[in-house]
């Protein structure tokens, strides 16, 4: 039995498919590329809600401490101390973001928990015993004010809480 010799692959038939596999690897780098910018965008977008919310906290707790500082009664120049503890709300706070306590009868104090709390002007997720305002008329307090607010935005499995201090003079 005669064996013919196979001839000799040419270089051109050697290539075939390569640039098919290219085409593919190159295909698959930039699916990867578009990827890591879908995710980038999403964490963009995450991270600009976040910074929304947290300017719209500092933005309702810097209201209410103007709002206290403009109507504290004041005698001689010295801060009324029975005046500033009417702006109390909620003072205890029993855990992580849940205070307890009287409600202001303030109704400065009121109209702001309102406005925090409002569905859709609000922030995301806040309820009434999210949100607390303490004095401390003491000696060694100076008048201070804490303002508490705290959030829970749609995919927040922990409340966020924004504070503000402020001494009232």
């Amino acid at each position: 039995m005669l064996v013919q010799p196979q001839p000799k692959l040419t270089h051109a038939k050697a290539q075939n498919g390569v640039m098919l596999i290219e085409a593919l690897i190159g295909m698959l780098i930039f699916s990867i590329g578009v990827l890591a910018i879908i995710m980038m965008q999403a964490q963009a977008i995450s991270a600009q809600s976040d910074a929304q919310y947290r300017t719209e906290a500092a933005n309702f707790a810097s209201q209410l401490a103007s709002t206290i500082w403009l109507n504290t009664a004041r005698n001689n120049g010295t801060v009324d101390t029975g005046s500033l503890a009417n702006f109390n709300h909620q003072a205890t706070a029993d855990q992580w973001c849940t205070f307890s306590g009287n409600a202001s009868s303030n109704t400065m104090v009121t109209a702001w928990a309102s406005r925090v709390t409002q569905s859709g002007s609000g922030l995301p997720g806040v309820q009434s015993n999210m949100i607390s305002v303490t004095t401390d008329t003491s000696a060694t307090g100076y008048n201070k004010v804490t303002i508490q607010i705290c959030w829970k935005a749609p995919n927040d499995t922990k409340a966020r809480k924004h504070s503000l201090v402020a001494h009232i003079n």
